[in-house]
């Protein structure tokens, strides 16, 4: 394996990682699922996961995740700011 295909999966694992956190902290309620901790993660582990299957030619996996990046933009930019 290159450096380039160790940095690939690893970005991948990251961002699998990141996916399956974001859907157990909303499962066990530690996050709200319309919450933006909940869209970051999932935002930036779509992402890494774009990457990761766009260098091994997974398209309809990197076609999934930029629907998922797009899904977590549009809920990051409609949501009114939040007053401490």
């Amino acid at each position: 394996m290159t450096w380039a295909e160790g940095l690939v999966a690893a970005i991948g694992w990251g961002g699998a990682g990141l996916l399956l956190t974001a859907y157990a902290m909303a499962s066990t309620e530690r996050i709200s699922a319309g919450g933006r901790a909940f869209q970051l993660l999932n935002l930036f582990g779509a992402a890494a996961l774009t990457l990761n299957s766009g260098y091994h030619q997974a398209w309809p996996s990197a076609l999934l995740n930029t629907a998922w990046i797009g899904i977590g933009l549009a809920a990051l930019t409609r949501r009114p700011p939040r007053v401490p």
